[in-house]
């Protein structure tokens, strides 16, 4: 394979609500934190073991102002994207993180109320970071269905 691949996908649980910051040239970022849980039962004491990793979620623009909108903590989401790590120094010590920048999203369930002009949480509508993309179907195609 000659190329490479960065795409993470996440299904859970805000851990706060969304924190938007917005600048002059009418761009904005959201950042929020999700938290995804494995459960196993332990073979040595027979209790049940659940681990917890947070992941700090990015999302941009008309995608953030969806999420600042709909999504509050507790709220279940299906995101994918591609990881990004980030250095820094801070107080003369190395400091690092790793987000997922979102290009899509699916809410799950929400606690926020909808009205009727926007796609419904419930309905499993995705909201692209991009625009929508329509296809036109090709009008000479020979295929017999």
């Amino acid at each position: 394979m000659a190329g490479s691949i960065n795409k993470v996908i996440l299904i859970g649980n805000l851990g706060d609500d969304v924190k938007m910051h917005y600048f002059d040239d009418k761009n904005s970022v959201g950042r929020f934190p999700i938290a995804t849980s494995e459960s196993y039962t332990s073979k040595q004491t027979g209790e049940k073991v659940t681990n917890t990793d947070w992941h700090n979620i990015v999302v941009r623009n008309k995608l953030a102002e969806i999420c600042e909108k709909y999504l509050s903590k507790g709220d279940k989401v299906y995101v994918e994207g591609k990881l990004k790590n980030k250095q820094w120094e801070q107080d003369g010590v190395k400091r690092y993180a790793t987000e997922v920048i979102v290009t899509e999203m699916t809410m799950l369930s929400t606690k926020k109320n909808t009205d009727s002009s926007t796609p419904t949480p419930q309905q499993n509508s995705t909201i692209a970071a991009a625009e929508t993309k329509t296809v036109a179907p090709e009008e000479n195609d020979d295929l017999p269905f």
